[in-house]
């Protein structure tokens, strides 16, 4: 079916001018006029755009008139309020200086209504990661992050703890043989149907996105992405589960958007720093207005972006279905990184931004990690209004790459490691678990945020780097 919908590199072809007003003739035409033709929707703009005086009041059109006859100014320059909102904070005493001062910044823009910060923050660019951020119809494209739609995946099959014991250099071989990581990609990667989506033609910066989205598919990113094998608990209790109670061998994944999510964040802050000037300490925080061009482009981007990530996660579990010749009992899948359009308890429509933390609307599934040595945990939302329906993404770091590097040893990470009974496939110093904060304590800090419905205890563990670094006899 041919699209109807209207780009902005059409309408400047046909005169009108860069800034809100194609943002706002996108929107009420798409909201207004869905399912008219290309032809007739030109048309009409063409009419406006010459004798926009005729549309100033006109009941549906007068906002583009308007904007066409009174010409916004490129720029706008704006300062932080004096008094930042309150906002909730989960486990203070464990989360960094430089990650409550960035959140106390953002809770001081102009466009702020709310936020909250978790109990697994660290310090990132703009808001801190763990941040949570509402704002009025707006988005912060460093809000959202630069991996868009980073998310976890977990598949439970029905297999025994057992299994894993027994075929363990099997499973090796199966991550091994069907997982890429960073720079690495498949010589022939699946299609997918996400790489049909009309918005690779009708954004610009997605056109050129294409081929990289077509090669990186189905792999991960490097850092502390993973794909891992090994054994969820579910415990005897009533949970809703469409799982038994009992121990099975499972899959759980981490990655997100790749290049193509990257380029997407880099290309639009660019934009909103361009467009919207902040003080110095802010200035990472510049935001799109939902009602122009660029702030519709990047919405359509990041929600591309979102859905590619997940098209990614998909096709690692496929993989690992079909090696291991079993359809799984049941995956879940959540992510973070994100802005979401959500709703404040009056009712007003919301822009809620989660930067490495995982949504926990009311019986929303999802998994919070650990490290690779620790556990994770399948969790369900309690809809908690203070963490603005969140909670934290995972454990936290609490130490940089660079002194993970400078401190740790390749023999004690590897002595922590055999110990725990974890074999490692990859990975570096900076990724090693004592760089994480204690996963138990992260969750006692949101027990009014999630419920635990089971446990995640991983085992045969696939990360970028050397393979043979963390292999443990």
């Amino acid at each position: 079916m041919t699209s109807t919908k209207l780009t902005g590199k059409e309408l400047r072809q046909i005169g009108f001018p860069e800034g809100k007003v194609i943002g706002t003739a996108l929107h009420i035409l798409e909201k207004k006029y869905k399912g008219k033709s290309k032809k007739h929707k030109l048309e009409l703009l063409q009419r406006i755009l010459e004798t926009p005086a005729l549309y100033q009041k006109h009941e549906i059109l007068a906002p583009i008139a308007i904007e066409l006859i009174t010409k916004e100014p490129p720029i706008n320059h704006f300062e932080l309020n004096t008094k930042r909102l309150s906002y909730k904070t989960y486990g203070t005493e464990g989360i960094e200086p430089g990650a409550i001062n960035q959140m106390e910044i953002a809770m001081k823009l102009p466009i702020t209504v709310g936020g909250a910060l978790m109990a697994d923050a660290h310090q990132g660019y703009g808001l801190p990661i763990g941040g949570v951020l509402a704002t009025k119809n707006t988005v912060i494209p460093y809000g959202v992050g630069v991996d868009i739609g980073c998310r976890m995946c977990l598949s439970i099959y029905n297999l025994s703890p057992g299994f894993l014991q027994q075929e363990a250099e099997k499973l090796k071989k199966i991550l091994v043989d069907n997982t890429k990581f960073g720079y690495a990609t498949f010589k022939n990667p699946k299609d997918h149907e996400i790489l049909e989506r009309p918005a690779f033609d009708e954004i610009q910066i997605l056109n050129t996105l294409k081929d990289k989205a077509y090669r990186q598919i189905g792999s991960s990113g490097g850092g502390n992405h993973f794909v891992e094998f090994g054994v969820v608990e579910i415990p005897e209790k009533e949970n809703g589960l469409p799982v038994a109670s009992g121990k099975y061998l499972a899959v759980l994944s981490h990655s997100g958007s790749r290049g193509m999510g990257a380029e997407i964040a880099r290309y639009y802050t660019k934009i909103a720093r361009e467009k919207t000037q902040l003080p110095g300490e802010a200035k990472h925080l510049a935001w799109l207005d939902l009602d122009t061009e660029a702030g519709q482009e990047y919405w359509l981007a990041m929600t591309l972006a979102g859905d590619y990530a997940s098209a990614c996660h998909h096709q690692i579990h496929e993989r690992m279905a079909k090696a291991l010749g079993e359809d799984h009992l049941l995956m879940v899948e959540n992510h973070h990184n994100f802005a979401w359009k959500e709703q404040d308890a009056d009712g007003n429509e919301i822009i809620v931004h989660r930067k490495g933390a995982t949504p926990a609307g009311m019986g929303a599934l999802g998994i919070i990690p650990g490290s690779m040595t620790s556990p994770g945990f399948i969790v369900k939302g309690k809809g908690e209004r203070l963490s603005l329906n969140s909670a934290s993404h995972g454990a936290g770091r609490v130490m940089s790459r660079r002194k993970a590097k400078q401190t740790l040893s390749k023999h004690d990470v590897l002595s922590h490691l055999k110990k725990a009974g974890i074999s490692l496939i990859g990975s570096g110093l900076d990724e090693a678990p004592m760089v994480y904060k204690d996963i138990h304590q992260v969750m006692k800090h949101q027990q009014a945020l999630v419920e635990v419905m089971g446990i995640f205890h991983p085992k045969i563990v696939r990360m970028c780097g050397d393979s043979k670094f963390g292999e443990v006899d």
